[in-house]
């Protein structure tokens, strides 16, 4: 079984206007629910292999602040791929850097982000499923799994939506 992690990054700050998006930093608000999701993670045992992480500021800050609590011999890639792919663009980074990982985490933007979990969920609790495609808000993290042989073979529809969790959600079930 195929385990694949959709983050999206915490909440970024628009304080200065000046600063192109790709350079946004985090907020207060995205500083505490980045840990707060890994600590969410490691609790459960949602521990990535490999981490594919988009190159913007606000991606590279979230996955820092998570690193110390999910990964211990994981290996990291960060791309500008990420910030600039849509939803089928981050199907096909999971494909290429899956390789013979159990688990692969990819963290990104929106509506990429949504649009990938949307796409590669065919099955999955309904509740969960509707909630995931109504809002995936900042730090938001889509658990999806495959019952197929490696990523190469990962696609629309073959996937199930094992789990959905939010910075609210994780504070909810605390």
């Amino acid at each position: 079984m195929l385990r694949l992690y959709l983050l999206r990054h915490a909440k970024s700050s628009w304080a200065d206007p000046g600063l192109a998006d790709y350079d946004r930093p985090l907020n207060s608000r995205g500083r505490e629910a980045a840990p707060a999701m890994a600590a969410f993670m490691a609790a459960q045992g949602l521990l990535p292999e490999k981490i594919v992480c988009s190159s913007a500021q606000r991606a590279k800050q979230t996955l820092s602040l998570m690193l110390p609590r999910i990964a211990s011999e994981t290996t990291v890639l960060f791309t500008r791929r990420v910030y600039e792919e849509g939803g089928p663009g981050y199907i096909d980074l999971a494909r290429q850097h899956g390789g013979d990982a159990a688990s692969l985490m990819l963290v990104g933007h929106n509506p990429s982000m949504e649009d990938a979990a949307t796409m590669l969920s065919g099955d999955g609790d309904p509740d969960m499923t509707f909630r995931m495609r109504m809002k995936f808000p900042t730090a938001g993290l889509a658990i999806i799994d495959f019952d197929l042989a490696g990523w190469l073979d990962i696609g629309p529809g073959k996937g199930r939506l094992a789990g959905f969790h939010t910075p609210r959600s994780i504070e909810d079930e605390a």
